[in-house]
């Protein structure tokens, strides 16, 4: 490959990603749009969950739009909704459940942009939702406009776009408390700026935040009573149906493997053995009712994606070295005892338990599981 060649981006943002199908839905639905927005309500929604099979026509154009989001479209017709209104949306759920990507595909349909988002960590400081200084500008003429480095939620204010903030309660609890004004009264003042137009810089209409949190970082930086009134909660769950969840981690995995330039070449029973293993041990109990016990991990779908990127690399790089099933207890035993060693053994009492009596029922692919049994002991 010549270096002309070479992506200039692993990941593209969903708006580039997906950009012919928000071109062609701005087209599709030419109904009423909240202020600042690039699609009607109704296309975000059929952005995010995609046409249901159905071919969508806009004049001579027609185009099936893809699925991107598996959930509950009651859930993302409510985040609609919310961000219509211009209130704060805050997306909570287990780690793993695609809140992040929900955010991303909503802000990428609503104005055009996703990339005005901030990272909540411990490090995370007040500038980073709203302004900090070229300090040589500063030095050099003191405060002024041309100064001052706006943040990604200042920018989305000015613009009438939608700010996003992941990990929301990462942040000290005195940081988070910086959006308390930001959502209330949609404005951030600058106080070295005193006496100029550019005092006070509002929020264009549109302008919104999206937040996410795992429930898992309850307890690491809760968030205050008034910055919770500021936000619409909604909580995203697991992936409700083991199909819909192969489908969808197949699809990643697919895509995810492509970047490289190799196909997705796993077997779709070697699929559905590993979403059926993140599933029960996940749930605490297997697709045919037997009680299995949870890891500490979260066993989560962006998990199993990465696993079946895996073992579709695997694949492809080494052809033909080992099948491809083989693989799989290693990389189960990786994910499931990441967190506490310890979890090695919740994973053998799971081979003990589901998977040698699946391979007692006559299911070939179990009992090769079941052979494999000494990779995770």
């Amino acid at each position: 490959m010549s270096i002309d060649t070479v992506p200039t981006r692993q990941v593209d943002p969903a708006e580039a990603t997906y950009a012919g199908e928000l071109e062609f839905l701005a087209r599709f639905d030419t109904g009423p749009r909240p202020p600042g927005w690039r699609l009607t309500p109704r296309a975000v929604v059929t952005f995010v969950l995609g046409s249901d099979g159905q071919e969508l026509r806009a004049g001579t154009e027609r185009l099936v739009v893809s699925p991107k989001f598996v959930g509950d479209r009651a859930l993302v017709e409510r985040c609609v909704v919310t961000l219509a209104g211009e209130r704060g949306l805050l997306l909570v759920g287990e780690p793993g459940t695609a809140k992040s990507m929900l955010s991303e595909l909503l802000a990428a349909a609503v104005s055009g942009t996703s990339e005005l988002v901030v990272q909540g960590t411990a490090g995370t400081t007040e500038d980073h939702f709203r302004y900090g200084w070229n300090y040589a500008l500063l030095l050099a003429n003191g405060p002024s406009p041309e100064a001052l480095v706006p943040s990604p939620v200042l920018s989305a204010m000015r613009t009438g776009a939608v700010g996003r903030v992941e990990e929301l309660t990462r942040c000290l609890p005195e940081v988070q408390d910086a959006l308390v004004s930001i959502l209330s009264d949609r404005r951030i003042a600058v106080p070295e700026l005193t006496g100029t137009p550019y005092a006070t810089a509002p929020a264009a209409p549109g302008f919104t935040v999206i937040a996410t949190a795992n429930i898992r970082d309850r307890g690491v930086s809760e968030m205050s009573a008034a910055l919770k009134r500021r936000f619409n909660v909604e909580t995203v769950g697991p992936i409700p149906t083991l199909a819909d969840e192969i489908a969808l981690v197949k699809r990643r995995a697919t895509t995810s493997v492509a970047r490289s330039g190799a196909a997705f070449a796993v077997d779709d029973a070697v699929l559905e053995a590993l979403v059926t293993a993140f599933r029960d041990l996940r749930n605490g109990e297997s697709v045919e009712g037997w009680e299995v016990q949870r890891p500490s991990t979260v066993m989560s779908t962006a998990e199993a994606v990465a696993v079946a990127t895996s073992l579709a690399l695997a694949a492809a790089y080494f052809p033909g070295d080992r099948d491809v099933l083989s693989l799989l207890p290693g990389h189960l035993r990786g994910v499931a005892a990441k967190d506490d060693p310890a979890d090695a053994a919740t994973l053998l009492g799971y081979w003990d338990g589901s998977v040698r009596r699946r391979a007692e029922d006559g299911s070939r692919l179990w009992r090769q599981l079941w052979e494999l049994r000494h990779a995770i002991s």
